[in-house]
């Protein structure tokens, strides 16, 4: 068997259709997409289209392609840029968005250059695309300047087994309910993550030592900042940092999306059947 014809048989196995469906789409024999994988050779003007029904490239017909697609993304952005990374990333979150509506004829629209429509980013308007399916759901936010993404694959055994239970979200929550600790945190994260003596929190925030202390005490406990201790001829001095790889800024960021008032959704599919906490 030839390395097309083995390529042309997994492909059409994968997609789950039989010789001859794949032969009355392309419009011909099934004998002919038997000889094909039996070591033939289609004719070069069905490959596009041979590619298109079955979902690939022409290249992995001929056995060209043997990363992931997973592979190819990563290996393409870690040849750009920082900036220009992050950019084809958003893209393909895009893309991903609008793969899950599962709408083909809808496609070439959304995925035209919405992204890059002066009318619509650079608008005060924020734009929705919000899905919530069966198998998890997705959101993205085009704002003026912040392109934010999100997705959930839905657990087997459900999203709420997955989550602490409801005091001590809540917990979490009170910190952020709370003005002071708000406001330590805004400056905070306003800075390089090097350490910050309390005084200097003190002063930058307009909060007494004690306010500080009282709040950092809090922070550190969930693992939100970590306090370090500077002996000196004066006395201890503490210091602390902000552990910026948590999920404050996300946080932030989705508190801000619920509190919009000024906004519209540009599509979305509620088709989800299941509750969400099920």
């Amino acid at each position: 068997m030839s390395i097309i014809g083995k390529q042309i048989k997994k492909f059409r196995t994968e997609k789950g259709i039989t010789q001859e469906q794949l032969g009355e789409q392309l419009c011909v024999t099934t004998q002919a997409v038997s000889r094909w994988e039996r070591g033939g050779t289609p004719d070069a003007e069905l490959l596009p289209e041979l590619a298109r029904i079955l979902d690939v490239s022409i290249d992995a017909l001929f056995g060209r392609e043997e990363q992931s697609i997973a592979q190819t993304i990563a290996r393409g952005l870690c040849r750009l840029s920082n900036e220009e990374a992050y950019h084809y990333a958003f893209m393909i979150c895009w893309a991903l968005e609008m793969g899950l509506l599962q709408d083909m004829s809808a496609l070439d629209g959304f995925l035209g250059g919405f992204v890059e429509n002066i009318e619509i980013t650079k608008s005060k308007v924020d734009v929705f695309c919000k899905i919530m399916q069966d198998g998890g759901m997705a959101t993205v936010r085009l704002s003026p300047e912040l392109h934010q993404f999100f997705l959930l694959t839905e657990p087997p055994s459900g999203l709420r087994s997955q989550l602490a239970d409801p005091e001590t979200l809540r917990s979490v929550f009170e910190i952020f309910a709370d003005k002071k600790m708000l406001k330590i945190i805004f400056y905070m994260y306003t800075r390089l993550n090097t350490p910050i003596a309390t005084s200097l929190i003190s002063k930058s925030t307009g909060l007494s030592l004690d306010d500080v202390d009282r709040c950092m005490a809090v922070l550190c406990a969930n693992h939100l900042a970590t306090c370090s201790v500077i002996a000196t001829a004066d006395g201890d001095i503490h210091t602390y940092m902000f552990h910026q790889e948590s999920s404050v800024i996300p946080l932030l960021c989705f508190a801000d999306e619920i509190c919009k008032k000024d906004f519209r959704d540009f599509v979305g599919d509620f088709s989800r059947t299941k509750p969400l906490l099920g």
